[in-house]
């Protein structure tokens, strides 16, 4: 697909760190799995499939292949623990952001971890810390079509296609999205 979000493609839209280490692959079980624990600071693990996709409390993130954004950044918080659980909320602010900058969608937040559109999910991020880091992976609907949107969910879904009406570039959404979780972090690191 023209949109396909390769390291090739990607890393020449990149405007910070975030994604210089940038590792794709086609299909995969889960990018959290292909980010190793001594992986630099701002690593990228990106697929245009997942096969075994996770949400919190064990939920799947199903998504045909070649329609979403997919994937898995790598961060080295030097902060307390504790505070770890806030990178979930700040990826999702990050991906409503992306959302918003390339679309002309108001995505809003359900707290810790879903972006919403009306009351559609159309996007969700998994924090998961360990080892002296946490690796937030982020799931965003980009070209899903309305039929193959997932039905048996707790929140209905929805996708930056069946939003708009038009196809967004999953390369442009990766580079805004990664802009703006370094821009967010780094407040974070300082506050």
């Amino acid at each position: 697909m023209p949109d396909t979000p390769t390291a090739g493609a990607v890393q020449p839209l990149l405007r910070g760190r975030f994604g210089r280490r940038y590792d794709f692959v086609e299909s995969c079980a889960s990018t959290q799995r292909l980010l190793a624990p001594g992986a630099p600071e701002g690593a990228v693990a990106v697929a245009d499939e997942q096969t075994e996709g996770r949400g919190r409390l064990g939920r799947r993130w199903q998504a045909p292949a070649g329609t979403s954004v997919l994937l898995s950044v790598q961060l080295r918080p030097a902060a307390a623990p504790q505070r770890y659980p806030e990178l979930t909320v700040l990826g999702a602010e990050a991906a409503a952001a992306a959302i918003r900058a390339l679309t002309e969608l108001e995505p809003t937040l359900k707290e810790p971890n879903d972006v919403l559109i009306g009351r559609r999910k159309v996007a969700g991020v998994l924090g998961e810390a360990g080892e002296g880091r946490v690796v937030l992976g982020i799931g965003i609907n980009a070209n899903v079509a309305p039929e193959e949107l997932p039905a048996e969910v707790r929140i209905p879904a929805t996708s930056l296609l069946a939003e708009t009406g038009r196809r967004v570039d999953r390369r442009l959404l990766v580079a805004e999205l990664l802009a703006e979780l370094e821009r967010r972090y780094d407040a974070w690191l300082t506050a």
